[in-house]
This record gives C-alpha cells, structure tokens and sequence, in this order.
C-alpha cells in the first residue's frame, strides 16, 4: 500500500503545481498539454482529485497511529 500513497502524493504535488500556475500565470498545464475539454483532461483531473481523499486518508491514519508524545 506504500507504493499506492506514494503514487497519489506525486498525483497530488503535481495538482497542486498545476493549480500554483493557474493563479500566478493563468496557465494550465494539464489543457496545455492534452487538448481543453478532451476525456484525457477530465480523467487526469479526477484522479488528481481522487489521490487528494486517499492523502486525507493518509493524513489522520498518521495522525491516529502516532499521536503526539
């Protein structure tokens, strides 16, 4: 399950830069490299968003499994 956390936080980071560059820039990267609108797009998307509840998850199993000392 290590490898499956690790792909949805690269997913995750990757969602984050991309929403980074729409703000500063007003640039998609995701629509600039496939076509705007296209299936690919909304599949991308989904698993980005997808991989940002499995990482909630991650989040308070830590938490629950380390509490503070």
């Amino acid at each position: 399950m290590e490898i499956i956390y690790k792909i949805c936080l690269v997913f995750t980071i990757l969602g984050a830069v991309n929403w980074g560059l729409v703000g500063l820039f007003d640039f998609n990267l995701v629509t600039a490299i496939f076509e705007a609108g296209s299936m690919i797009v909304k599949i991308i998307y989904t698993l980005i968003g997808i991989c940002g509840l499995v990482n909630i998850g991650v989040l308070f199993h830590h938490i629950d499994s380390h509490p503070f000392e």
